[in-house]
């Protein structure tokens, strides 16, 4: 497969880029099909480290996923040295939101579900906006501090917290 120069991020040594991509492609995962527009899916932002699109089911006006471009599973799965990513994802997350005329970002939830609780295993954040605007049953399900849902924060801060090798 041939880069091109500059393709990786300025921050994101060889090392890192490759947690990114660590499974490359899973054919039975639907994130993946969608990033390599096997699916009939508008991707929103594709590049070789993070891809977004809209929800299928969104629970509020403005539901995204950003997602790892190559095939990362889902939150349990991380280490530490995920932490980088996890942050990358929730400014695309924002650039998405702003790009769609979103500018309060105090009304708005990056999280991800925690299993068993995940509906797709390929580390997904869910971008929701305005959050005031979700019905009952979306509160519910992207409801803080729940055993279900971590915030993006929360996700970044338990990840922190863990021991290099873990």
């Amino acid at each position: 497969m041939a880069t091109s120069e500059g393709a990786e991020s300025d921050n994101v040594s060889g090392a890192q880029n490759s947690l990114y991509q660590s499974a490359g492609y899973d054919k039975k995962c639907i994130f993946c099909k969608v990033i390599n527009k096997e699916m009939d899916t508008e991707l929103l932002h594709n590049d070789e480290e993070l891809s977004c699109f809209r929800d299928i089911k969104p629970a509020a006006p403005h539901h995204y996923l950003v997602v790892p471009t190559g095939h990362v599973g889902n939150p349990k799965s991380l280490r530490k040295e995920h932490v980088l990513l996890v942050e990358k994802m929730v400014e695309m997350g924002k650039t998405i939101l702003q790009n769609n005329g979103i500018t309060d970002l105090d009304d708005v939830r990056f999280g991800f579900h925690w299993p068993p609780f995940c509906s797709v295993n390929h580390l997904h954040l869910h971008v929701l906006a305005p959050a005031s605007q979700m019905g009952l049953m979306s509160r519910v399900i992207y409801r803080l501090n729940s055993y279900w849902f971590l915030t993006a924060d929360q996700l970044i801060q338990h990840l922190n917290s863990l021991n290099e090798t873990s």
